[in-house]
């Protein structure tokens, strides 16, 4: 049971390496890029012993989940001015 436990994390890394190579050599061939397996494998593991880690993917995924106008700097659909007791409706043209 010692030697299973001894030779685990080193054997994940060797795979690790082949499934990396072989993502290489396939994206080579391929025009199309895709998310590498080898990269999400590397953080999931990395998460394992770092919780730092895991709060950087959490942080990851939300940033991922914003809505575009956010990222882009767009002026809101929806604006309230409060001198004039109006409410101002932009016109999305992107729909």
């Amino acid at each position: 049971m010692a030697s299973v436990l001894q030779w685990s994390i080193p054997g994940w890394v060797i795979l690790l390496v082949l499934v990396a190579g072989y993502e290489v050599a396939v994206n080579k061939r391929r025009r199309r890029r895709r998310t590498p397996i080898s990269g999400t494998f590397t953080d999931e593991f990395t998460a394992l012993f770092y919780s730092t880690k895991r709060m950087e993917l959490d942080h990851r995924e939300s940033i991922s989940m914003l809505r575009d106008e956010q990222d882009q700097g767009a002026p809101p659909l929806l604006g309230v001015d409060l001198d004039r007791h109006t409410v101002v409706l932009r016109k999305d043209e992107h729909r």
